[in-house]
């Protein structure tokens, strides 16, 4: 059994670079067809008239850029402590998928109700990740 964290750190962090590419092609082309110069992009909202399928891939990369980061420090932390072990691993390799699966809903249906969901399902299993390494720690 794998019982180092960083497969799985890894594994968010390339699925971020995926989600970055996609990004980028769904906005580059819609803010063409819109008429949208880069330059009017330096402000919040300035964007909001491009379709829902580019918004919505950058919607998802900004959400890779927040809670993932308490995860990318958790895991860390467990492996530098040298508390790796196989449940450990199993959290992270779950979390990175609920990220994944909350990924693929919103860059696709978007249905807020799922999303949200799989958004609980993976903040549950961070703050039991979590939670596990402090009672080794303290």
């Amino acid at each position: 059994m794998q019982t180092s964290m960083v497969a799985p750190v890894m594994a968010l962090v390339a699925w971020s670079l995926v989600i970055w590419v996609w990004m980028y092609v769904q906005r580059i082309p819609a803010m063409q067809k819109a008429g949208i110069k880069p330059q009017d992009a330096r402000f919040p909202g300035s964007l909001d008239k491009l379709p829902d399928a580019a918004r919505q891939a950058a919607d998802n990369y900004n959400h890779l850029m927040e809670q993932p980061t308490i995860f990318y420090a958790a895991a860390l932390a467990i492996e530098v402590a040298g508390h790796a072990d196989g449940m450990a691993v199993h959290f992270a390799w779950v979390y990175v998928g609920l990220r994944v699966v909350h990924s693929l809903v919103q860059t696709t249906v978007n249905l807020v109700a799922l999303r949200f969901l799989v958004f609980v399902l993976s903040t549950g299993v961070l703050a039991a990740m979590v939670i596990r390494e402090l009672m080794k720690l303290f």
